[in-house]
């Protein structure tokens, strides 16, 4: 899905040859395939796939210990890429591909940490996991770090009255209750205060709190401070202020990509390898899609603009939605790529393809497809 067809070196029988066929390799970022005789292929990535393959397929000295795969290597392939995203995602593609048993080993995929809402449990509760499953359940996420996922979710969970006790409740008037019911931070329906109806009321303020971002309680408290301090009632108004800053608070927590993973959309736009171009990685549901590549050449307009383009590119997506385990690992591949220090290209979320931001995507198309000079500036004097 991610990988297109590759360039290719048949080093077979070549002796001495190897050394000139090197020479018509790029020396740019890459990822690459050796394949090797009666053996596994060696996959990896490179940002300068000329000098890393010299030193791979070097002759062997007899002396040292580094890899030299020059006596079994039958042939090299290599995919040119622009950026870390598309390296990491080609390189998750063809791991999974050739080494099927064990490539989340291989290329240190973890699954990010997500809040769950279980919702098989007569008396739903949240907890913080990384794994899906099919049950019914709300996953909110992804988060850069298990601590951040657990300081959103305890922060998250003062606004509301859920429990928080990992128990099966067998709810009895008898049961001791925790300290969050006496702190009114719960609304104990381990001791029947409440039915398991009314208690399944609260947990519908929550999953509408995450799937809206906040807004499903921000709104109607805006408009209730608006109003009061119409009437004057200043000090209700204040009083209903401090909430909605607590509210701001946590929504600050959880960053810019955490979502409800059946509303989280957006697309990564990362340049091309080749320059003039750009990459478009539409995210849909948590779930990577295959990547549109779009010419911003002046000579490839045709006299249309880039918007025009783009609304007939989304119009022709038709999403793909894998198994629960490849969504996991897209979900990882996301974290992975925007949590990073490095990370190359923009990121520009959406509510639903229907409601694509595409003001927004325009300049960050024309922002990263813009000329640069060899330091990596672009003509507007931004670097990338």
């Amino acid at each position: 899905m991610f990988a297109g067809p590759p360039s290719s070196l048949d080093l077979a029988d070549r002796g001495e040859a190897v050394e000139t066929l090197l020479e018509q390799i790029p020396d740019r970022p890459a990822v690459f395939l050796i394949e090797t005789r009666g053996g596994s292929p060696y996959l990896g990535r490179t940002l300068l796939l000329r000098r890393r393959l010299r030193r791979l397929l070097r002759p062997e000295t007899g002396a040292g210990r580094s890899l030299s795969l020059r006596a079994v290597a039958q042939r090299v392939h290599y995919w040119l890429v622009g950026s870390n995203l598309e390296a990491g995602l080609l390189l998750y593609e063809l791991a999974s591909l050739h080494f099927p048993e064990d490539y989340r080993a291989r290329i240190k995929l973890r699954p990010p940490p997500l809040l769950k809402i279980i919702l098989t449990n007569p008396f739903p509760r949240s907890q913080i996991t990384s794994r899906l499953s099919a049950a019914p359940a709300l996953y909110y996420g992804p988060f850069p770090t298990r601590a951040a996922a657990e300081n959103f979710r305890s922060r998250f969970l003062d606004l509301f009255q859920m429990r928080r006790c990992e128990e099966d409740l067998v709810p009895s008037p008898s049961h001791p209750g925790c300290i969050y019911g006496e702190m009114n931070l719960c609304l104990r329906p381990c001791q029947q205060v409440v039915s398991r109806e009314e208690y399944r009321t609260e947990i519908e303020r929550v999953l509408d709190f995450l799937r809206s971002q906040g807004r499903s309680l921000l709104e109607v408290l805006v408009a209730a401070r608006e109003r009061l301090s119409q009437e004057c009632q200043f000090e209700e108004a204040a009083r209903i202020h401090r909430r909605i800053q607590k509210i701001e608070e946590v929504l600050r927590l959880r960053g810019e990509l955490a979502a409800d993973i059946e509303r989280l959309h957006g697309v990564a736009v990362t340049p091309a390898a080749e320059p003039g171009f750009v990459l478009l990685w539409f995210v849909i549901a948590g779930c990577w899609q295959a990547p549109r590549r779009l010419d911003c050449r002046p000579e490839a307009a045709s006299g249309q603009s880039l918007d025009k383009r783009l609304r007939e590119l989304v119009a022709g997506l038709a999403p793909n939605r894998p198994a629960l385990k490849r969504r996991e690992e897209h979900l990882a591949l996301l974290a992975r790529w925007f949590y990073s220090s490095a990370r190359q290209g923009e990121w520009v979320a959406f509510e639903s393809l229907e409601a694509a931001p595409y003001r927004r995507l325009v300049r960050a198309i024309s922002r990263l497809a813009a000329p640069r000079d060899a330091a990596g500036v672009t003509s507007s004097g931004a670097s990338q």
